[in-house]
C-alpha cells in the first residue's frame, strides 16, 4: 500500500514539475517582444506596393516614385535652348525641361528640378537625392559602366569659343594656349584628341582612358571650373584663351565680340541619366524611343531652337 501512495505522489510530482515546464516555456515566449504595429503596417505597406507595382507592371523604384508624387530630376539652369532658370521667377525652360515634364506626366506625378553641374550631377543621382539627370549629359562608355542612358535624345558637338581679337581661328592656333573647361566633363579630352587627330601634336603620353586635364601640359594646358559663366568671364578677364564645350552650350556665350573656330569634333550623344541596372532605366528608355519615333522630340528640339 505505501508503494502504491509512493508512487502516485511520485507520478503527481513529476507530472506538477512537467507543467511548471511547460508554464516556463510559455512564459519565456510571452516575454519576447512582439512586432510592433508599426513595423507590421510597414511590412505590409511595402509588401503592398510591390504588389500593386507588379499588377501595374511597374518596377518597384518606378513605383516609389509615384508613390512619393514628384519626380526629382537634376537639370542645367544656365544653358539656353536645354535648361535655363530665369532668375526673376525662377522658372526653368528648355528641351531638357519640356522632357522632364513630360516622363512626369507619364507617371501621373509632379517634377521637382534641382539644378546640377557637370561635377554634381551624378553625386546626386548616386545619392538617391534625384532620380534622374537630363543635363546635356554626354554618353560614354566609361559612363555606363556607372550609369544607365537612355537612347540619345540629342546629338550635338564640340567645339572652341575665343575672342575676335585673339588671333585664333582653328586647332592649330591653340597650342601651347590655355582652355578653360567645366570639371568633370569630357572637353578637354575631347579637344586633345582632336588635336593629335589633325596632326597638332604627336599625342606622345595621351591616353584616353587615363587622360586628366589637370595634369595635361603637353602643347596645350586647361583651367577646370565649376560652372560655364565662370569660364565665359575667365575668357573675358583673359585667365584663359578660349572656352570649349559642346557648340549647344557656347551659344549662350556666343556674343558679337567672341567667334568659334573652324573645326567642330567629338560627337556629343546626350541621354537620360539613371541609377544602373534599375527599373527606372527601362521605363524612361521605353518613353524616349517612342517619343523619338513619333517626333515628339524633334517637335521639343526645333521649339527651342536648337536644331
Amino acid at each position: 500500500m505505501k508503494k502504491k501512495v509512493l508512487a502516485v505522489v511520485v507520478g503527481m510530482t513529476m507530472a506538477m514539475m512537467t507543467l511548471t515546464g511547460c508554464g516556463a516555456e510559455k512564459t519565456a515566449g510571452a516575454a519576447e517582444p512582439a512586432a510592433s504595429s508599426e513595423s507590421v503596417a510597414a511590412e505590409e505597406t511595402e509588401s503592398g506596393a510591390a504588389a500593386d507595382a507588379a499588377a501595374d507592371g511597374m518596377s518597384t523604384d518606378v513605383q516609389a516614385i509615384i508613390d512619393r508624387g514628384v519626380l526629382r530630376v537634376g537639370v542645367k539652369n544656365a544653358v539656353i535652348g536645354f535648361g535655363f532658370q530665369d532668375e526673376l521667377t525662377g522658372e526653368y525652360s528648355g528641351m531638357e525641361i519640356s522632357l522632364a515634364e513630360k516622363i512626369a506626366e507619364s507617371l501621373g506625378v509632379d517634377v521637382e528640378f534641382t539644378t546640377v553641374t557637370a561635377a554634381t550631377r551624378t553625386e546626386l543621382l548616386d545619392s538617391g537625392d534625384i532620380d534622374c539627370v537630363l543635363a546635356t549629359f554626354t554618353i560614354t562608355d566609361e559612363r555606363k559602366q556607372s550609369w544607365d542612358f537612355s537612347t540619345p535624345y540629342y546629338t550635338d558637338y564640340v567645339t572652341v569659343l575665343v575672342q575676335k581679337d585673339s588671333g585664333i581661328a582653328g586647332l592649330a592656333d591653340l597650342k601651347d594656349k590655355k582652355v578653360g573647361v567645366s570639371s568633370g566633363s569630357t572637353s578637354a579630352r575631347s579637344l586633345v584628341a582632336a588635336m593629335v587627330e589633325n596632326g597638332v601634336m604627336s599625342g606622345d603620353g595621351f591616353d584616353a582612358k587615363t587622360f586628366d586635364p589637370a595634369t595635361w601640359t603637353d602643347g596645350i594646358s586647361f583651367a577646370q571650373y565649376d560652372d560655364y559663366p565662370t569660364i565665359s568671364t575667365a575668357l573675358s578677364a583673359g585667365e584663359v584663351d578660349a572656352f570649349c564645350v559642346d557648340k549647344s552650350i557656347l551659344a549662350v556665350y556666343h556674343t558679337d565680340d567672341r567667334t568659334y573656330i573652324d573645326e567642330k569634333f567629338a560627337p556629343q550623344e546626350y541621354g537620360v541619366a539613371t541609377k544602373k541596372d534599375s527599373g527606372f532605366s527601362a521605363y524612361v528608355d521605353e518613353l524616349v524611343t517612342g517619343w523619338l519615333s513619333d517626333g515628339t522630340i524633334d517637335g521639343l528640339i526645333a521649339e527651342n531652337g536648337i536644331e
